[in-house]
């Protein structure tokens, strides 16, 4: 047996994300991005022991973009203003990140968090995701303390629908990313909810 291919792992999964926001998740198997980017069957599956490992490691590297982002602007936000401008941080920081990062943006919007993550995942990667999706429930019941003094599921629920829900749904359809319409929309939308405390 000849030696593994040589290959840049973070370009495979660069192919493995553009395939993903061109046709659709179904669409990346270990084939087509050996048809797309020129590397060999055998060679990829030397370093992704299968599509879900494959899809999996494209999730985590773009979370682990979007939640360090997200978290710095919320810092700065909770040291400048109120705890209500820590949550609209929140919520933009998903269309200032998809100006860099438009294709990771829409990868993140398109899946929930480990959703990829299954048979054929090395344990090492589902602990991965766990951290992420733990540390994404964290930052939500942070908020919720802040604004309320609260972290029941009423109150974090709440935050999860201004930081994640609005603008998901207004950013990914928006006309371009980080539209400013898009952010007039989701600021003024989140700033509504929190006005007043949710009900016990």
């Amino acid at each position: 047996m000849g030696r593994p291919q040589s290959l840049d792992v973070d370009d495979l999964l660069d192919h493995a994300r553009a395939i993903w926001v061109a046709e659709r998740v179904a669409a990346v198997t270990i084939r087509a991005l050996s048809a797309r980017s020129g590397v060999s069957n055998g060679a990829i599956y030397h370093h992704f022991a299968s599509r879900n490992h494959l899809l999996a490691q494209v999730w985590a590297r773009e979370a682990s973009g979007f939640l360090a982002f997200q978290a710095e602007e919320v810092r700065r936000a909770r040291e400048a203003g109120t705890a209500t401008d820590a949550v609209v941080a929140a919520a933009l920081a998903t269309g200032a990140y998809s100006v860099a990062n438009a294709d990771a943006t829409r990868v993140l919007m398109a899946s929930r968090p480990g959703s990829s993550a299954g048979d054929g995942v090395p344990e090492t990667l589902q602990a991965q995701l766990r951290q992420y999706r733990a540390s994404a429930a964290t930052l939500l019941a942070d908020l919720a303390h802040d604004l309320w003094s609260r972290r029941d599921a009423t109150a974090v629920t709440v935050v999860r629908a201004c930081a994640v829900d609005i603008p998901a749904r207004l950013f990914v359809t928006a006309r371009s990313p980080n539209d400013p319409l898009a952010r007039f929309v989701v600021e003024r939308a989140v700033r509504g909810v929190l006005a007043e405390e949710p009900p016990r």
